[in-house]
């Protein structure tokens, strides 16, 4: 029984029982306890008579009645926290709550409470502890009311999100490794604005409300797993939350964000997968805005560019004024465009060697990424602007210019030192793959297999890569493309990376189809997987060897079909006469 309705003097079942093992006339002790505590409204207590004779059981007729009570006071306890003075309605639930918080517990009563609790900004102590304390008490109350425990409980806070960021970072890798491989729709394809309507970012966002303790706190458990995990997920989680809280126009939180603008700019950008002149010297201006004193702010904003759809859109702006640049006879140093666009780069890139050193300074650009690497990349466009132009030529005036099959030497030393390098590399890898330039991609290939911190194994650009190279499926059927791609890259590092493993078995499971069957069978046995492979690459190969089967012809087919010719039969020839 419900102790808080004696506190309230409402007579429970202990009363009921106490009444009736004491009295001489059970049933006029029962009619009378059903007087004292019935529904004293006198229209109702004459319509009772007339129920029973309808044989609608009391108990029926009090819980409707008791009903209807109930959604009339949580529509008052809702109004109330709207009408009149500030002090005034927060006075009278305050009242209110120290009335009914003692059936707490009474499930019937329970919602009027937790409505009570949810429309005061500030709930006693002594009863948020007593619901923190209780686990369905906890359970049961609004997202309003545990907002106020959290922001002094980080530890439960923290279990509380734990399972929500998980839950993202799973998300994101099971769009990386989805077997449905196409250039048009890839992981950098849905815009910010949809991207942040997932289900993650909208809970964490619902948690926060506009507490600013609590988005602290998300901001630091981000950081610390960044810093644990070097997951550049925790990077893109950080700016949709803030632009998730832009959206929906929170100024406690977003006017107290040094990076609110800069993300809101760079949003944009990534929204149109470029960063124009415009945005550009907006995006510079934050950066040359900070002032000493506040280069704290710094592991922030380098954390926003770590993002891999910053990253993205920074990229691929490099490689557009790169091909500008070369039409214009610029070089990559007169360029203040491209010089902002590697200094986003690089602070991007810096993001967790910055945060776990707790140096927040820009990191120095190094002078031969411009002098030298950039120019190079040019080089590689000229040299194919040169080859296409000539084979475009009558033949009688062609000249005898066989694209080039060597890269220089310092290409794959800037690939394999250099981070900021490494990443336009490959950028620029993914380019020529999406424009079907074959003799291009063959001839940078052997550069990736060894590559700064083996970014070229990393699931981002092998996601990108398999798409890309669906545009170059029919080149699948020769024996050399596939030898330099499988065995020249992909093979070298499937043992020791299984990410590589998983996304080699994404690709052929597209584009089995293309493969020459000799080459398809030495592919098959290359990437069975060992005892230690994990459940995705089994998976991956059981599905390839079935679909490899099902293309096998049937041993049926195979023998020799027997010849549907019938055996003339012999006609006799006629008696001569």
């Amino acid at each position: 029984m419900y102790a808080g309705l004696q506190e309230l003097g409402v007579a429970n079942g202990e009363d009921l029982k106490e009444t009736l093992t004491n009295c001489t006339e059970p049933l006029k002790a029962i009619e009378q306890f059903q007087t004292e505590n019935g529904v004293l409204l006198p229209s109702l207590q004459s319509a009772l008579p007339f129920l029973d004779l309808h044989g609608t059981p009391r108990l029926e007729f009090h819980q409707s009645v008791f009903d209807e009570l109930r959604e009339k006071l949580l529509e008052r306890v809702s109004a109330i926290a709207l009408e009149g003075k500030v002090e005034e309605r927060y006075k009278k639930l305050e009242d209110l709550l120290e009335k009914s918080f003692s059936l707490v517990k009474m499930p019937s009563i329970q919602p009027v409470v937790m409505c009570v609790m949810k429309h005061l900004p500030k709930v006693p102590e002594k009863k948020l502890k007593l619901v923190m304390a209780d686990k369905d008490l906890y359970k049961a109350c609004a997202v309003e009311v545990k907002r106020q425990i959290w922001q002094d409980n980080q530890a439960l806070f923290g279990d509380e999100v734990s399972p929500l960021l998980k839950q993202y970072i799973l998300e994101k890798e099971n769009i990386l490794f989805s077997n449905d491989i196409s250039v048009l729709h890839n992981f950098f394809s849905p815009s910010p604005k949809t991207r942040r309507q997932g289900e993650v970012v909208q809970k964490l966002t619902q948690m926060i409300g506009k507490n600013v303790k609590l988005y602290d706190m998300v901001l630091q458990f981000l950081r610390t797993l960044f810093l644990r995990t070097r997951n550049v997920h925790y990077c893109t989680l950080r700016a949709e939350l803030l632009m998730s809280l832009h959206d929906l126009e929170i100024s406690e939180i977003c006017t107290v964000d040094p990076c609110h603008k800069f993300t809101w700019c760079l949003d944009a950008c990534i929204r149109e997968k470029f960063v124009d002149n415009k945005r550009a010297r907006e995006l510079q201006g934050f950066l040359d805005g900070v002032k000493k004193g506040q280069e704290q702010v710094l592991g922030d904003l380098s954390m926003i560019l770590c993002d891999p759809f910053a990253i993205n859109t920074l990229a691929l702006s490099t490689i557009r004024h790169l091909q500008d640049l070369v039409g214009q006879d610029t070089l990559p140093r007169e360029s203040p465009d491209l010089l902002l666009l590697l200094r986003m780069l690089s602070l991007g890139q810096g993001a967790w060697d910055m945060i776990d050193s707790q140096v927040f300074k820009e990191p120095k650009m190094e002078v031969e990424l411009i002098t030298k690497f950039l120019p190079m990349l040019m080089s590689f466009v000229v040299d194919d602007h040169t080859f296409n132009v000539d084979q475009k030529l009558p033949s009688e005036e062609k000249g005898p210019i066989p694209y080039p099959s060597t890269i220089p030497e310092a290409f794959t030393k800037f690939l394999q030192e250099n981070r900021i390098a490494c990443e336009i590399g490959l950028y620029y890898i993914l380019h020529i793959t999406k424009q079907r330039n074959k003799n291009a991609f063959l001839r940078l290939l052997p550069a990736l297999v060894e590559t700064f911190s083996d970014l070229a194994f990393s699931d981002i650009f092998l996601h990108l890569l398999t798409g890309n190279l669906t545009l170059l499926g029919d080149e699948f059927a020769l024996e050399e493309f596939c030898t330099s791609l499988f065995d020249g890259f992909f093979l070298t590092a499937c043992s020791r990376k299984e990410n590589v493993h998983r996304h080699v078995l994404r690709l052929l499971l597209h584009l089995h189809h293309k493969v020459a069957p000799t080459k398809l069978e030495s592919l098959q046995k290359a990437l069975e997987p060992t005892k230690q492979s994990g459940e995705a690459v089994k998976e991956l190969y059981n599905q390839l060897t079935e679909k490899l089967e099902l293309r096998k012809p049937s041993p049926a087919e195979v023998t020799e079909t027997p010849s549907m010719e019938l055996p003339l039969p012999t006609v006799p020839t006629p008696a001569s006469r």
